[in-house]
């Protein structure tokens, strides 16, 4: 999967959560993203690097104290 195909699923997935709001209005999109993408991907890049924070950190291109605070926010650890 390319860059490209990673953004065309989330455009897919911003159109049907704004079909889904049946004219409420939207909030906080930003963050909902994000949280919606940050979870998954934190739970891969662990189980790829087999729960090694320094080499995940690595992987993921942020510092390990970064990683460890999202790791937290996301009741990972």
């Amino acid at each position: 999967m390319s860059q490209h195909d990673l953004g065309q699923c989330v455009v897919i997935a911003l159109e049907q959560y704004f079909n889904d709001l049946d004219g409420e209005k939207p909030a906080a999109i930003y963050d909902m993203v994000l949280k919606s993408i940050e979870k998954p991907m934190l739970e891969l890049v662990l189980a790829k690097t087999g729960a090694n924070q320094t080499a995940a950190a690595e992987m993921l291109g942020i510092n390990r104290n970064t990683l460890r605070k999202k790791l937290t926010e996301h009741q990972l650890l």
